[in-house]
């Protein structure tokens, strides 16, 4: 895909509604800036990248909280590890 479109990312949101693109690219930009690896190749920055994840069909409102749950059960596992080695020393 050389070029991503906004209209390429419409028709996988549904409707042409440009308010749910938005939400969906904003909740995904989210995941990227705690971690969460694209799932599309490209060079890049970060929004490019999730709209071409959108328009691939890699992300969509039905698989955006699973996309995200590992990095909050990750974190979750990562704070209770800091509270052990604080309560530890």
């Amino acid at each position: 895909m050389a070029r991503i479109t906004v209209e390429d990312c419409l028709s996988k949101v549904g409707n042409e509604n440009r308010f749910a693109l938005i939400h969906l690219a904003v909740a995904r930009v989210k995941q990227h800036r705690k971690g969460k690896p694209f799932l599309a190749k490209g060079k890049n920055k970060e929004n490019v990248m999730t709209l071409r994840e959108i328009a691939a069909g890699e992300v969509s409102f039905d698989n955006i909280e699973e996309l995200g749950a590992e990095i909050v059960e990750k974190s979750a596992s990562q704070s209770q590890e800091t509270d052990n080695t604080t309560v530890s020393n």
